[in-house]
């Protein structure tokens, strides 16, 4: 792909707005392109470094290249990937094995100082938003790689924020079962 590093602001801003089009298309977007939006930040000085450069190339590489995706047939069989780490949140959309769509955001400022528990609460809630109008109405597993998060319906205590996206998940018909992490995609 002939696309020169970008020069400033703008063109990185121009270049990501092209790639985000296809963000569902490729594993771990927001991890990918953490270089360059920190270049997008307010009052942060153009610095084009390394890992800029690095994040540049192998996000034109992953454009490039043709993902293994799969339409999504009627009959159910879902199930949900989803893992949290402090960068960002990532999920995948399956069915009968075969990868539908990939899911991935940065962490927002207040959200880095989640714990662990909420972070990996808070992949499954964003998997169930974004991909809400393939798993309504439809019976469907998340795996998570967070044992506890298997329990946490039957909690007693629960902060207001576990609660309130408890209460989203109840309009689901889901179970939550752990995966282990390397084994996670």
């Amino acid at each position: 792909m002939e696309w020169g590093p970008p020069k400033n602001v703008s063109e990185v801003r121009s270049f990501l707005g092209l790639a985000g089009y296809y963000r569902r298309f490729v594993k771990d977007f927001s991890v990918v392109t953490k270089p360059l939006t920190n270049l997008l930040k307010k009052n942060a000085p153009f610095n084009w470094n390394d890992k800029c450069a690095q994040s540049f190339e192998e996000l034109k590489k992953r454009l490039t290249s043709a993902p293994i995706l799969a339409l999504p047939s009627g009959d159910g069989g879902y199930v949900v990937y989803t893992d949290a780490s402090r960068q960002g949140l990532g999920c995948v959309l399956m069915q009968h094995g075969k990868v539908i769509a990939y899911a991935s955001r940065q962490l927002r400022p207040h959200e880095i100082n989640y714990p662990t528990h909420d972070l990996e609460l808070a992949a499954i809630v964003h998997a169930l938003k974004i991909w809400r109008h393939y798993l309504y109405g439809e019976t469907f597993q998340i795996f998570t790689d967070h044992k506890s998060l298997k329990y946490i319906p039957t909690q007693k205590e629960l902060n207001l924020r576990q609660r309130r996206w408890i209460e989203l998940m109840k309009d689901y018909d889901c179970t939550i079962d752990y995966h282990l992490g390397r084994q996670i995609l």
